[in-house]
């Protein structure tokens, strides 16, 4: 945790306070991103995330290219996880194939990715808003971190009941 401390004057009296700056868990990451052949007349590639690994750092780089497939890595990328996403992270950790969420768009001939996550809710969003977004394998040191960090601040909320209509007091019905 960081501490600043902010000063101001009000009616000729120095005040100071302090303004606590929680620094969010973040996890360094590079996304390698595919292109291969397509099995269709109407597009001759696909292109798809094909995995997450930490961050090695460097400039984004061709990583293998033979005729019509090819991978690129795009490092310098933050998975952040954020308190109010709790609930997308434990729905993640706790499916049965726990993923990495990739947003993603074409630019010209090149598939780019613009944003990671590991939560199955904002990933959800991003498809609601028309994005392309594929999930990948977690690795297991990402699975750790997001699990510990579940672990530690995930609490479920109780759900509330909702009694239909029909079994309440017509007075009670508005």
């Amino acid at each position: 945790m960081t501490f600043f401390i902010k000063g101001f004057l009000s009616e000729n009296h120095y005040r100071a306070r302090i303004v606590l700056a929680v620094e969010k868990p973040s996890f360094p990451v590079a996304v390698v991103m595919q292109r291969r052949p397509a099995q269709s007349r109407w597009a001759e590639f696909i292109w798809e995330p094909h995995g997450v690994i930490a961050d090695p750092g460097g400039a984004a780089r061709v990583l293998r290219e033979d005729g019509a497939a090819a991978q690129w890595l795009h490092p310098g990328f933050k998975l952040v996880l954020h308190k109010d996403e709790n609930e997308g992270y434990y729905l993640n950790v706790s499916a049965p194939q726990p993923r990495v969420f990739v947003l993603w768009r074409m630019e010209g001939e090149q598939a780019l990715p613009l944003e990671v996550t590991v939560s199955s809710d904002e990933a959800g969003r991003w498809l609601d808003g028309g994005h392309s977004v594929d999930g990948v394998a977690m690795p297991a040191e990402i699975f750790a971190w997001v699990g510990d960090y579940v672990e530690h601040n995930y609490r479920p909320q109780p759900k509330k009941r909702i009694k239909p209509r029909s079994f309440q007091h017509p007075k009670d019905r508005v």
